[in-house]
């Protein structure tokens, strides 16, 4: 394994491997690169009602396909933080599963349209994508807007990526954003 994958991820190279086994076999085009509809194919994705939201995250602005390194950054997001993390190096760089960084992802998974807020219509699709029609769009709006008061410090009737940090700043995210892929 290439040690730019250990240096920047930390996980070991058993669940490299282990990793790069899954992202193999979920390459149905055998090409060293997974599309939308390999990641499509991945049930716990196309039952998550913000699956494509999630899905998009693995491809930079105009890509169609990712690489294993690619697929490896992404996942780093979800990467539960371990004690002995916590304590690292404070010069180096930041870890991709730190809390800034799945504050970050997080935020990219609501602002739809990436202008680095979240509006009321970007709110309103997010939440129709969770609830689909057990809701009326009554009952979504009033949410949206209590939600936007809530959060909106500035009164621009959106919530920033500050304001978002802020509404979350109780919430566990280092541990809700987890994923054990390998555990």
């Amino acid at each position: 394994m290439r040690p730019w994958v250990r240096v920047k991820l930390h996980p070991g190279s058993s669940q490299i491997t282990r990793l790069y086994s899954r992202f193999t076999s979920l390459d149905k085009g055998e090409n060293g690169t997974l599309s939308r509809e390999d990641f499509q194919r991945i049930p716990e994705l196309a039952i998550n009602p913000l699956g494509d939201r999630i899905i998009n995250a693995f491809f930079p602005e105009g890509e169609d396909q990712v690489n294993f390194r690619g697929f490896m950054r992404t996942l780093a997001h979800f990467r539960p933080i371990e004690d002995n993390e916590k304590s690292k190096d404070v010069n180096g760089p930041e870890p991709l599963n730190s809390r800034s960084n799945k504050l970050h992802f997080a935020f990219r998974l609501y602002d739809l349209d990436k202008d680095d807020k979240i509006s009321r219509d970007e709110l309103l699709q997010v939440l129709r994508m969770m609830v689909g029609v057990n809701i009326s769009d009554e009952q979504l709006g009033s949410i949206a807007d209590r939600t936007i008061q809530e959060a909106d410090q500035d009164g621009d009737s959106a919530i920033s990526f500050t304001e978002f940090v802020k509404v979350l700043e109780k919430v566990d995210v280092e541990q809700k954003m987890s994923i054990r892929f390998l555990h």
